[in-house]
């Protein structure tokens, strides 16, 4: 369910707050597919089923970077500004794959913002905690520390 807030002020009052949780993503084999034809990431891990299911994890698992890549959908989930027209992605501080993300799996992400701070054309520059959860692992399958930035 979407957190809505109406302003970029109302939104950075909750530095050092969890602010959200996204809808769950289930992981498909077409999406490893893809992604894999996008990046040229043709690892068997990935995209040979059949002798996934011999290997180390029982089956194919998602790429590492196709999990991060999921930070957009997250936030688009998870968190919505009324009074905001864009968001820009400005990088990444810290990342960690902590997990394998089996296909047919469901992850989910977590959003702590960590810093807020004004920039230029009144906007903000937002450090976040986004932990993607696995669901039923006790294990996140990715911490990344993203920043973002969005204005009016």
């Amino acid at each position: 369910m979407t957190k809505t807030f109406q302003t970029l002020q109302d939104l950075a009052a909750c530095v050092g707050q969890e602010v959200a949780v996204s809808d769950w993503i289930t992981i498909t084999q077409e999406q490893v597919n893809l992604f894999a034809e996008a990046t040229g990431d043709h690892q068997w891990i990935h995209v040979d089923v059949e002798k996934a299911k011999a290997g180390p994890f029982g089956g194919p698992i998602a790429h590492g970077f196709l999990t991060l890549s999921l930070v957009p959908r997250i936030f688009e989930t998870a968190i919505s500004v009324v009074e905001s027209g864009m968001g820009v992605n400005y990088g990444l501080n810290r990342v960690r794959f902590m997990a394998p993300v089996p296909v047919g799996s469901r992850v989910r992400g977590r959003l702590k913002l960590l810093t807020s701070e004004p920039i230029a054309n009144n906007g903000l520059q937002m450090a976040w905690e986004v932990t993607i959860e696995l669901e039923g692992s006790p294990k996140p399958a990715c911490v990344a520390e993203s920043v973002a930035r969005r204005y009016p």
